[in-house]
C-alpha cells in the first residue's frame, strides 16, 4: 500500500530561503507548503493538516515566538524553529514555548533534513519498531506508574481515569525515556541521545528547559507527585515505581 509523502509547512518570510528549501525538501520527498506570515500559515492550516511546521522567528506582523506560543494551544504538530538569532536565551524561549527542535541561520540542507527526519520519526513514535514478531504482534507497550498511564505505541499519555494529559512531542519522547529507564539518574547527555539521537543539537539547557515544562504538567495532573528530581551535578531522576501493563 502507498503512503502518502508528508507534509511541511514551512513559515519563513524570506522568498530566497523559502524557495530554496522547498525545492531541496520536494526532491527529498516531503510535500512542502509555504507561507510567509503568520496570517498565510493560518489561511494554509485551513487547507493541510501539516506532519511538521517549519517556523521562522522573524516575520512580518506576528512574530515566530507568538506563533509557537498560540500553536501549542491548539495543535501539537512538532515544530522546528528556524531563525538568524543564536544566542541561547532565544533557544530557550523557542523551546519552552513549545518548539521541538532550534535550527540557526544559515544552515545547510542536510542538516535541515536531517533535523525534520527525526522530528517526524519521534512523532510517529516508531510505530512499526519491535510490534511484530515471528509469532505475531508483541504485547503494547503500556506502563502505568503513578496515577497515570503513558502507552508509547499509541504515543498517549492519560490519568488513570482515562482524562487525557496534553504533551507536545518533545515532552512524550522525554517522558517516555524517564519512564524507560525509571530509579535511574540521567544525565543530560543520555537523555538527549535517547530522545533526539544523533541529530540532537548542542543546546545545554534543551534538557532543562523540557524537563521544567514536564514538571509543571504532571504536577498539574497529580499535584504533589514530585515524579522527577534533580541531581546536583549528575543529571535527573524518575522517582516513580513504573509497572507494565498488559495489553
Amino acid at each position: 500500500m502507498e503512503h502518502s509523502a508528508p507534509t511541511l509547512l514551512m513559515v519563513e518570510d524570506d522568498p530566497e530561503i523559502s524557495r530554496l528549501a522547498a525545492a531541496f525538501l520536494r526532491r527529498e520527498g516531503f510535500a512542502t507548503e509555504l507561507a510567509e506570515s503568520g496570517a498565510a500559515m493560518d489561511a494554509a492550516l485551513t487547507r493541510i493538516r501539516p506532519d511538521l511546521i517549519i517556523l521562522d522567528l522573524m516575520l512580518p506582523g506576528e512574530d515566530g515566538l507568538s506563533i509557537c506560543r498560540r500553536l501549542r494551544q491548539s495543535h501539537d504538530v512538532p515544530i522546528l524553529i528556524l531563525s538568524a538569532k543564536s544566542e541561547e536565551v532565544d533557544r530557550v524561549i523557542g523551546l519552552e514555548l513549545g518548539a521541538d527542535d532550534y535550527l540557526t541561520k544559515p544552515f545547510g540542507p542536510r542538516e535541515l533534513l536531517a533535523r525534520i527526519r527525526a522530528l517526524l520519526r519521534r512523532a510517529q513514535g516508531r510505530v512499526t519498531q519491535g510490534r511484530v514478531t515471528e509469532g505475531g504482534t508483541s504485547p503494547a507497550r503500556r506502563y502505568g506508574f503513578d496515577r497515570f498511564v503513558i502507552d508509547l505505541d499509541a504515543r498517549a499519555f492519560e490519568t488513570e481515569a482515562g482524562e487525557a494529559v496534553a504533551l507536545t512531542t518533545a515532552e512524550f519522547d522525554l517522558l517516555a525515556c524517564l519512564a524507560r529507564h525509571p530509579r535511574r539518574v540521567l544525565t543530560r547527555d543520555q537523555i538527549l541521545d535517547f530522545t533526539h539521537g544523533r541529530a540532537a543539537g548542542p543546546f545545554d539547557r534543551t534538557v532543562d528547559m523540557l524537563i521544567s515544562r514536564l514538571r509543571r504538567k504532571l504536577e498539574g495532573a497529580s499535584p504533589g507527585s514530585g515524579l522527577i528530581t534533580t541531581v546536583r551535578n549528575g543529571g535527573y531522576l524518575f522517582t516513580a515505581h513504573v509497572r507494565r501493563l498488559g495489553a
